[in-house]
């Protein structure tokens, strides 16, 4: 099993930017596709971007151009870099890995491995 701890959320202002992390332990983030997810209270969680093995990378239409999912395998960290935040953008983010039986561009389905998450507020 992996564990996975976020960090580096926080409050912004519009037009701001912010570098989420998520650091890994138990097993190597190269093994899994991994990724990051929002969710705002009453609404379902939502995928941001995702990262492969190969490190190919996808993201959501809402945050294309603005945000950048990287990873150091030797620090086995994943970052996600936020760049010209929005108020929608406010949302609690987690860290993921292996979710949909390892479809890195799958929705949540309660599989996979997760972080408790870290808040982002964009005003």
């Amino acid at each position: 099993h992996v564990q996975l701890v976020e960090s580096g959320g926080g409050s912004v202002q519009v037009g701001g930017s912010l570098r989420l992390s998520c650091v890994a332990s138990g097993d190597t983030i190269s093994r899994y596709c991994m990724g990051w997810f929002r969710q705002i209270p009453d609404k379902e969680r939502e995928g941001v971007a995702g990262i492969e093995s190969d490190e190919s990378t996808s993201y959501a239409d809402s945050v294309k151009g603005r945000f950048t999912i990287s990873q150091d395998n030797a620090k086995n960290t994943v970052y996600l870099q936020m760049n010209s935040l929005k108020p929608e953008d406010t949302a609690m983010y987690y860290c993921a890995a292996d979710w949909a039986g390892g479809n890195c561009v799958g929705p949540y389905d309660g599989r996979g491995y997760w972080g408790k998450g870290t808040q982002v507020t964009v005003s």
